[in-house]
């Protein structure tokens, strides 16, 4: 418990530290905050909408939710692997922490070969978003 604990408050540090340290750019001369005449500027960043065509929104919202999925699969992985640290030989937690480990490992396998089936597909063979 020790060591988590520890580690929790050692990756906190670095993250306040590195918000600290790294540089930060000035946006007050630029009205748009960065973004292009057919961007809007959003807390997630610039979000194009008003573009010709749909592929750009598309493309911005499809890596956005494959790296929520990514997000969710690592957090999954994680608490998986707290399940079954902490099963203290009861066979039922440690049969639920495998599992949920084979489930979160196998969707993110999953979301990452989506990925290339859809590159493949979609831009090779379709020719969609060129």
């Amino acid at each position: 418990m020790k060591k988590f604990i520890f580690s929790i408050i050692f990756v906190s540090a670095f993250i306040f530290l590195n918000t600290l340290i790294s540089p930060k750019v000035s946006m007050a001369a630029d009205v748009h905050g960065g973004c292009g005449d057919t961007e809007i500027d959003t807390a997630i960043g610039c979000v194009p909408v008003l573009g010709d065509g749909t592929s750009d929104f598309m493309t911005f919202i499809l890596r956005w939710a494959i790296g929520v999925g990514g997000g969710i699969a690592f957090l999954l992985i994680l608490y998986a692997g707290f399940m079954t640290m902490t099963s203290a030989g009861n066979p039922e937690r440690l049969k639920a922490g495998q599992e949920l480990l084979t489930s979160a490992i196998s969707g993110l396998i999953l979301l990452i070969l989506s990925v290339f089936v859809l590159n493949f597909i979609g831009i090779n063979i379709l020719g969609i978003f060129t």
